[in-house]
């Protein structure tokens, strides 16, 4: 559904919008409950024209409703925010260091996909596609966290850093945790969701 949300539905342009920005703006939805148009936009990042198209695209999927106030979550859009929020965490800031790779940094935890993990280089290369400088693919197994093929304690001299993405995402054993790296912070989140996707894609094929 959210890959239809973030297609174009008639011949045209495709829309400037990418299926992490679907998930953004129903996380804001979600979180303000009812919100104005100007203020999804500027939270987004999209122009006015982009916002536009993608609340006509939530529409069609009957994911949003117009009130008074402004834009609220149907009921599917509740179930499907749910069970999008049961997959992928909210994204959560993360130091510089040399785990990352950019001035600002994003974690997602993604749940029980480390099976469709390989190198870690996918959720890289779809994070730089989205637009981010790149992203570090951590996997939660054995009560550590560890990288793709790597034996290695990556944390060694950062471990307050592995501290507090345990802490504040809570990972349980086969979960990922995405951490995407861009010039701003919502590039950095942007990739990490993008990259957080394609791995529960690859769940759902699999």
């Amino acid at each position: 559904m959210i890959e239809r949300v973030a297609s174009k539905i008639a011949p045209g342009r495709a829309p400037s919008f990418n299926e992490a920005q679907v998930v953004k703006a129903l996380e804001i939805i979600g979180a303000y409950e009812t919100v104005g148009r100007i203020r999804l936009s500027k939270e987004l990042g999209l122009g006015e024209g982009a916002t536009r198209t993608l609340l006509k695209h939530l529409k069609n999927e009957a994911l949003i409703e117009g009130s008074r106030h402004g834009i609220v979550l149907s009921e599917h859009g509740k179930k499907l925010f749910s069970n999008l929020r049961s997959k992928i965490s909210e994204g959560i800031e993360v130091p510089n260091s040399p785990l990352t790779v950019g001035p600002f940094n994003i974690a997602v935890l993604v749940r029980d996909v480390a099976h469709g993990v390989k190198r870690g280089v996918e959720q890289r290369d779809t994070a730089i596609k989205a637009g981010a400088l790149g992203a570090t693919t951590l996997i939660f197994s054995s009560n550590k966290l560890t990288m793709p093929s790597s034996e290695e304690d990556v944390f060694e001299g950062v471990s307050s850093i592995r501290d507090m993405l345990v802490s504040r995402l809570n990972p349980k054993e086969n979960d990922v945790i995405i951490v995407g790296s861009g010039e701003t912070k919502s590039n950095a989140e942007i990739g990490a969701k993008m990259a957080a996707l394609e791995l529960l894609k690859i769940e759902s094929e699999g």
